[in-house]
């Protein structure tokens, strides 16, 4: 009984992390599609998987690593970077070629896109 109640409390206090991680990525980028922010916080957020959003920086709420968990977001979602991978490309030069496309998305969503 008293791992249950153990149990139920940590899976409450990882929500209560979750929901805090989304709601400082909207405030960061408010121009983040609507509910993607969750998937962002969901995915970096993953238990046990190492992700930037597991790290002791992210759960100070560090501006750098949620920043990162949307720029890794965006790498995936809305570049081929996944796909320079798959074609062989090492990952530095894959991020490197998809750069310029990621810093205007991260751009977009902060609000910060009058130069394009």
């Amino acid at each position: 009984m008293r791992r249950q109640r153990e149990q139920e409390k940590r899976e409450e206090m990882d929500l209560k992390y979750i929901k805090e991680f989304t709601t400082k990525i909207r405030k960061l980028f408010p121009r983040c599609p609507a509910q993607e922010e969750v998937e962002i916080a969901q995915h970096a957020c993953r238990k046990y998987s190492g992700r930037v959003g597991r790290s002791s920086a992210a759960k100070d709420f560090e501006l750098q690593s949620i920043a990162l968990a949307v720029e890794a977001h965006i790498r995936h979602i809305y570049t081929n970077y996944d796909d320079l991978l798959v074609g062989g490309w090492e990952r530095n030069y894959a991020r490197t070629e998809v750069r310029d496309e990621v810093r205007r998305v991260l751009n977009r969503w902060r609000g910060n896109d009058s130069n394009e």
